[in-house]
């Protein structure tokens, strides 16, 4: 079980809130892998001659599971904001600590405006720029631009758009921490990063 000592190492409060999102302002991740050509041998190796399977490196593997949860966070991010019951998000699947604090209270002040906010938010470039696999907590710094150009603020009982600055960022840098936790990863935080991508 995880003490509230070990989940607060990481955590620090954002610089902006949630409710920044859709005042200031998940793309499928494709992997993809490259091989380089080579001489062919003359005698092709036989299938018993060829190497066995080497198992999976742990940090490719938290990389990749970090990245496929952060991208599925946002699309329960989406939903959140979408719906005023707040019943079609699964937040806390892909959630947890400060991020899900934040994203939960931002989303009701949101709607006690009268707001939702409808539309999709894109994910591009996820890099993983920290991660560590061993220790008490494994977790991953992840860096993306984040793309809310097409996430709309509308009257949630009209359903008409609500006209917003437009010097606001909709395309923006966001750094992210996401831990693992006994129920599986976690986007723990958030930070928008104030800068255009």
């Amino acid at each position: 079980m995880r003490t509230a000592r070990s989940r607060d190492r990481y955590r620090r409060p954002l610089k902006n809130s949630m409710i920044a999102l859709f005042t200031a302002g998940c793309a499928t991740l494709a992997v993809t892998s490259c091989s380089g050509a080579s001489d062919t041998p003359k005698a092709s190796p036989t299938p018993s001659a060829a190497q066995p399977t080497k198992s999976a490196d742990p940090t490719e593997t938290a990389k990749k599971e970090a990245v496929a949860t952060y991208q599925a966070y946002w699309k329960e991010v989406e939903k959140l904001y979408a719906d005023r019951s707040g019943k079609s998000a699964k937040l806390k699947q892909y959630a947890a600590s400060a991020a899900l604090k934040n994203a939960e209270q931002d989303a009701k002040r949101a709607h006690g405006r009268g707001l939702l906010l409808t539309g999709h938010v894109t994910v591009k470039d996820p890099t993983v720029t920290k991660v560590v696999t061993h220790g008490k907590l494994d977790y991953a710094v992840i860096s993306s631009c984040l793309d809310i150009s097409k996430w709309k603020t509308v009257k949630a009982d009209t359903k008409k758009p609500v006209t917003l600055p437009s010097d606001r960022l909709t395309k923006y840098v966001i750094q992210s921490t996401v831990e693992r936790w006994p129920e599986g990863w976690r986007v723990t935080r958030d930070e928008p990063q104030d800068r255009r991508c």
